[in-house]
């Protein structure tokens, strides 16, 4: 469930035409050669969340947008439309059924060359279709 939920995500982020304006790649790790800004899952884990009747998943899922800029506002726009987004996910997806989708913590750091890293975490409960 978890690779199924992490390709699901991933999609659904590529499809928002706000979000494929701004990011020059959404994938499932850190792209080769792509120019910031771009969003990749850097890591996720899962634990057992089965039901007497249904086999389910917690699954935490962290996202690291990669960006430029000193200012630490400067990813605020795109670090919001990317949680906005992530938070929009339908519920019910081909193979599993999102119970519910929980905001854990964010972190943003300076890296050198005017590089900027926000990384998101989230919490999915998921129940198997």
């Amino acid at each position: 469930m978890e690779s199924l939920l992490r390709s699901t995500l991933l999609g659904w982020l590529r499809a928002d035409p706000a979000l494929g304006g701004r990011l020059n790649s959404v994938t499932e790790e850190a792209p080769s050669r792509t120019a910031p800004p771009w969003l990749g899952i850097v890591a996720s884990a899962s634990a057992d969340w089965s039901t007497k009747d249904r086999r389910g998943r917690e699954i935490r899922v962290a996202l690291e947008l990669h960006c430029r800029g000193d200012d630490p506002a400067a990813a605020t726009a795109l670090t919001e439309a990317i949680e906005a987004r992530i938070e929009a996910l339908p519920r019910t997806q081909p193979g599993l059924e999102i119970a519910n989708t929980t905001f854990l913590r964010s972190r943003a750091e300076q890296r050198p060359a005017n590089l900027r890293a926000v990384l998101l975490e989230y919490r999915f409960r998921v129940l198997a279709a």
